[in-house]
């Protein structure tokens, strides 16, 4: 009677997390869809070479620059949260074991202060990738002759990505995503450890998703099937048991989509 007393709270304890966190990815995707689905409402550009440039790297009527990094980098936040969630979720949870019970009220805060060190990192990430999509939309539109080897450069870099997700670089970084947080030995319930884990975290994540992230930039980032591919190949290669299998084979297609695509962009395919 004491044991099931006992294990009550942390039943309690664990269906509140998991329902924070389908919540969150509930709210999340939802937005990332409507956000999507306003932007191909607008549509691109067309460019030299047959190819359409997304307007998320161009300013919208009336909007200041400032405006339009801020409305990328909130754009970019949120779709984040909506691909990384699936495979972030089971770490925290981990994490959560391997703090102990320092009280449900504090647990709480320390596991969102890792997420917010998380995604604090995708966010430079994304603040980076900004400013270099506009400048090399800039370039091209005022180059025609760039423009047409758009499509050579997105397969090669569609061909690159898979071939880093064959090297010993990828598995080293994949293997530190999937291990526990702190190898079986327990963690100081402090915010300090809480922040570093959770940079430390994403630090690894952003370079391992380097290949993946890649493709999902050039391919079109507000393009909802290459994000639901792409999140779907992060997840499974972080979660099933054959993680370093998983990323060869997303390689594996990546390096023939590359090829593929570079038949096209040379009049074979």
């Amino acid at each position: 009677m004491t044991n099931t007393t006992s294990a009550e709270p942390v039943v309690v304890v664990g269906a509140r997390f998991w329902g924070v966190s389908a919540l969150v990815f509930a709210a999340s995707a939802a937005v990332t869809i409507v956000w999507c689905a306003s932007m191909a409402a607008i549509g691109g550009m067309p460019m030299p070479g047959g190819w359409t440039m997304s307007m998320a790297w161009m300013r919208m009527p009336e909007q200041t620059w400032p405006g339009a990094a801020a409305s990328f980098l909130g754009m970019w936040v949120v779709m984040m949260v909506a691909m990384m969630l699936p495979s972030l979720v089971p770490w925290l949870w981990r994490y959560r074991q391997a703090v102990g019970a320092p009280g449900e009220a504090r647990l709480g805060r320390l596991t969102a202060l890792v997420s917010v060190g998380y995604f604090f990192v995708w966010t430079v990430f994304g603040m980076a990738a900004f400013p270099l999509g506009v400048a090399l939309a800039a370039i091209e539109m005022k180059q025609p002759a760039l423009a047409r080897a758009v499509p050579f450069a997105v397969a090669l870099v569609v061909l690159l990505a898979g071939a880093l997700q064959l090297t010993a670089w990828k598995a080293r970084h994949l293997t530190c995503c999937r291990e526990a947080p702190a190898h079986g030995r327990p963690l100081p319930a402090d915010a300090g450890t809480a922040w570093r884990h959770g940079l430390r975290l994403g630090l690894h994540c952003c370079q391992c998703c380097a290949g993946p992230m890649a493709i999902l930039l050039v391919v079109g980032v507000m393009d909802l099937r290459a994000m639901a591919i792409v999140a779907a190949a992060i997840t499974v290669e972080r979660l099933a048991p054959a993680g370093e299998r998983v990323a060869r084979a997303v390689g594996a297609v990546a390096v023939g989509a590359g090829l593929l695509l570079l038949a096209r962009a040379g009049g074979l395919g």
